[in-house]
């Protein structure tokens, strides 16, 4: 089982704690998600400190997922009342657009200014979101230059610091901001997928195994965009099943009918499993001297560097259908208050 993976470090807790002095002069706040786990990239202290701040939401990495998941999410985060700012920080592609947002925030901003007989000003923008999700090379992409520290790696920044892009916008870069706590697990496996925790945080191999299973699971979602046979292709090994806990005899023992209906439906879901683990040992036997941890490390390099193609982990939250409702007892429960069904 894979341990608990938690980080903070100490200085995230600095940074934070500097944040919030910050906030003050803060005039917008530009959210930065990952596209290939919009959910869990999402801050859950974010609401608290925008403070009634005008936010804008950009899910960066479009380029790392297919088109029918940007869609997909595009559709979802719409329907939940949110505007998305698709884009790659890496080729600029939806960067000029974001920029023109952030401007028009500031002519908004400047014109309660000019109501109140103050002289306007750039607009300051709070560039926030977790470690690694490219929030540096977004703003060397507004300035047009490299004016912050950006590497494919979390933990890069570590200090709050003001750019200016033209005279219309400043921008406070900040370093990612994580939970003190991960909560949800699975959340911290995707973070740990995409590189977006420090690695001190997990274990490679165990991540690497939980990776293996992911993609198994997400073959049946088409707007994952897993090409198929993807591992095969690219490393010549296919993905094992598991094989059912049985006695070396193939029988219970002295079983109850109960205990032998539980194991068989045991063995039945085991077998149903893709076992990982195997697959690691084959393809390091294959491709690194039996070296499981540097497979593993190959694995997930090739992931986030998008060499098995774009990827989401995530998906938009299914729509679940609405229960029917009971037969009222008495005409008066049947028309109810309101007439809502």
């Amino acid at each position: 089982m894979q341990p608990a993976i938690q980080w903070y470090p100490g200085h995230i807790a600095k940074a934070e704690r500097q944040l919030k002095a910050q906030l003050a002069k803060v005039d917008l706040v530009i959210e930065v998600r990952d596209a290939r786990i919009p959910r869990a990239t999402s801050h859950p202290r974010l609401k608290r400190w925008m403070e009634g701040k005008h936010r804008l939401l950009v899910i960066n990495r479009r380029d790392m997922v297919s088109e029918a998941a940007r869609l997909s999410w595009d559709r979802w985060l719409r329907d939940q009342g949110e505007v998305p700012w698709w884009c790659d920080a890496k080729t600029g592609t939806g960067v000029k657009q974001l920029q023109d947002a952030a401007i028009r925030a500031g002519d908004q901003l400047n014109a309660r200014r000019a109501g109140r007989g103050m002289r306007p000003r750039p607009v300051r923008a709070l560039v926030l979101g977790f470690p690694n999700v490219g929030k540096s090379a977004l703003i060397n992409r507004l300035v047009r230059q490299k004016a912050v520290e950006s590497a494919r790696r979390a933990g890069v920044t570590r200090t709050l610091r003001w750019v200016r892009v033209g005279q219309a916008l400043d921008l406070l870069d900040a370093p990612g901001v994580l939970p003190p706590r991960l909560e949800d697990q699975r959340a911290a496996l995707l973070l740990a997928l995409c590189d977006d925790i420090g690695q001190a945080a997990y274990d490679g191999e165990g991540v690497a195994v939980a990776f293996l299973h992911l993609l198994d699971a997400l073959a049946s979602v088409p707007e994952a965009g897993l090409p198929e046979q993807l591992l095969e292709k690219r490393y010549g090994v296919a993905l094992p099943r598991r094989q059912g806990r049985r006695h070396a005899d193939g029988e219970h023992d002295d079983a109850s009918d109960e205990d032998r209906e539980r194991d068989c439906a045991g063995d039945r879901a085991l077998e149903s499993l893709p076992d990982g683990l195997a697959w690691l040992e084959v393809a390091a036997a294959r491709h690194t001297s039996g070296d499981t941890a540097r497979m593993a490390q190959r694995l997930l390099d090739d992931f986030r560097r998008a060499v098995l193609g774009p990827i989401a982990l995530e998906r938009p939250p299914q729509k679940t259908a609405t229960p029917p409702v009971a037969a009222a007892s008495t005409p008066a429960a049947a028309t109810g208050a309101g007439g809502e069904a």
